[in-house]
């Protein structure tokens, strides 16, 4: 048996704003421990048996973080399957099969789950998982339901029904949307109602059968999307018009509600899907008011108040039942009960055009990172991290020259007809249309200050001669 994970990378960063942004949401924060939660996410699956590399799904714009988070974990022979847009889970699912039975068979077994959620009990998880694998084996689709710990009216739920012949996996009775509390208080007090969390597990062969039986011409969206789409290194991009005919719809009203195959296996593992900044809360450092600290942080005469500091000292005073998360360019204090009306922050931020809501000030590249400084008028002041051995694209701009001073490491550079290298404290100028490039030749990152002076200073101001990362000639926002 092969087992593929598939982990679903999209998401719009509106939750955890203004830690998350647009362009790096939630999954590649690391919020529990030193990894991501997309990185906890695959390595959670390597404990399975018959597991491969995983295969992630994202937007275009995510996936060299996606690609690096993979590797940075070891994940050799990870995919990455690119979106054109979210179409929702069906149309996911069921690319991730059709490209599934082409890389290891129609009996390749698929393990779909959002790469954003937390789940700390490894042993009940792997438990878990085994059941669902052997009921997936036999033919079944399954959902896994989380044991409620509330009555949350915020998930949709999974009623439990009779057994079927795999122990430890059951029937699903019934599917029912978000509930009001007193059906939620409902749900908790039977004891047959699970809450749905969105993980799925079943046969490429027994799913593509049912997506053809329920939705053909979802079926025959997603294959003409995989078949007329393009593949550069690990990445595999999805044709955008062939995967906009796929109705956007969710794999439970797509399949999981109509199909006679379905399963359920509970899981009771501290399940969590850090719907907002109240997750603070529920993490072993609470201290004896209720106070959460993440960072440098100081409280005083503070109750049930949860602070997440990324660049300074952030001091909290007579607070009752507040949220403070800092990063170094924006600052969201709400009350506890409000944390759901994030989104109508970042609602009001992308109206007026302000780049808080889309990125972070440090950009995420194949080649490394760049930071911004400092930007005013004529002039931009920008950190730029190379890993080793890797290197920027052969460009050049037409409004902007650039200063480069390194500050560890060895850089070569490309500038104009000359190329050389640079050491630490050491220094050049590329002047306005010169063709340039930088590269990192050494064994450890590369991190230099580069000092843009012109009349125009957009990302979108590149033209570029050569890249190794197959990148188109001017992308805007990708140098």
């Amino acid at each position: 048996m092969t087992l593929l994970p598939v982990l679903l990378a999209g998401g719009t960063g509106s939750r955890l704003w203004p830690l998350s942004r647009e362009h790096y949401p939630k999954q590649f924060l690391a919020l529990t421990d030193s990894n991501s939660l997309l990185q906890n996410t695959a390595l959670r699956t390597q404990a399975l048996p018959g597991v491969v590399a995983p295969l992630a799904i994202c937007a275009e714009q995510h996936r060299f973080v996606v690609a690096e988070q993979l590797r940075a974990v070891d994940m050799t022979g990870a995919r990455v399957l690119l979106e054109p847009e979210g179409r929702n889970t069906g149309p996911a699912a069921t690319c991730a099969a059709l490209l599934a039975t082409e890389l290891h068979g129609h009996d390749t077994v698929l393990f779909v789950m959002a790469a954003d959620h937390v789940i700390p009990d490894a042993e009940a998880f792997a438990k878990a998982s085994a059941i669902a694998i052997e009921a997936a084996k036999a033919g079944h689709i399954v959902s896994f339901g989380i044991q409620p710990t509330h009555p949350e009216t915020g998930f949709g739920y999974i009623r439990a029904g009779a057994a079927v012949s795999v122990d430890g996996a059951c029937q699903i009775a019934e599917f029912v949307e978000k509930p009001p509390l007193a059906k939620a208080e409902a749900f908790l007090a039977a004891g047959d109602y699970y809450w749905n969390g969105g993980m799925f597990l079943f046969r490429a062969d027994v799913f593509l059968d049912e997506v053809r039986r329920l939705e053909p011409d979802m079926l025959a969206a997603c294959q003409k999307a995989l078949a007329e789409g393009s593949r550069e290194m690990d990445f595999v991009r999805l044709h955008g018009p062939s995967f906009r005919e796929a109705r956007n719809e969710s794999i439970d009203y797509a399949v999981m509600e109509k199909t006679d195959k379905a399963a359920l296996v509970t899981l009771d593992a501290g399940w969590d899907d850090i719907g907002s900044w109240n997750y603070l809360a529920k993490l072993p450092d609470v201290d004896a008011r209720g106070n959460v600290a993440r960072g440098d942080v100081m409280f005083e005469d503070c109750d049930g108040t949860l602070v997440h500091g990324s660049h300074r000292l952030v001091t909290a005073l007579g607070l009752t039942d507040t949220v403070i998360v800092e990063t170094i360019d924006a600052v969201l204090v709400a009350s506890r009960d409000r944390l759901q009306d994030v989104k109508k922050i970042v609602t009001r931020l992308k109206a007026a055009q302000r780049s808080e809501a889309v990125a972070r000030p440090r950009v995420y590249r194949p080649w490394g990172w760049y930071e911004t400084i400092s930007l005013a008028d004529r002039f931009q002041v920008k950190r730029i991290m190379v890993k080793p051995g890797e290197k920027l694209s052969l460009q050049m701009h037409h409004h902007r020259a650039e200063h480069w001073v390194v500050v560890s490491g060895t850089a070569r550079v490309t500038n104009g007809d000359k190329v050389f290298l640079l050491g630490e404290d050491q220094s050049t100028y590329i002047p306005l249309g010169h063709t340039h490039r930088l590269e990192n030749p050494g064994k450890l990152p590369l991190e230099l200050i580069e000092v843009q002076s012109g009349s125009y200073l957009g990302e979108d101001d590149i033209v570029r001669f050569e890249d190794v990362y197959g990148r188109t000639p001017v992308p805007a926002g990708m140098p």
